[in-house]
């Protein structure tokens, strides 16, 4: 199975980092207002994905992605 960690990213530049095994399904749930993270959040982008073929190393980025080394290496890969 293959798994994706995932950067989505609003209008007002709040990021919102996670993982899953079914991209479009779970972008689904975050436009529909079913996650309770993301629907205080406005209009959703995919900023950044990508793949791997373990839950255990997606995991283990997506980890990273949600720490200070991660957010740095977000901004330097998105932006300001």
């Amino acid at each position: 199975m293959q798994y994706i960690v995932y950067v989505l990213i609003d209008e007002s530049g709040k990021v919102y980092k996670g993982m899953t095994s079914n991209l479009r399904k779970r972008l689904y749930d975050h436009k529909s207002k079913h996650t309770r993270t993301t629907s205080r959040m406005g209009d959703l982008k995919v900023a950044y994905t990508e793949d791997f073929d373990t839950f255990e190393s997606a995991r283990k980025r997506e980890l990273y992605f949600k720490s200070a080394a991660g957010r740095r290496f977000l901004k330097d890969k998105l932006g300001p």
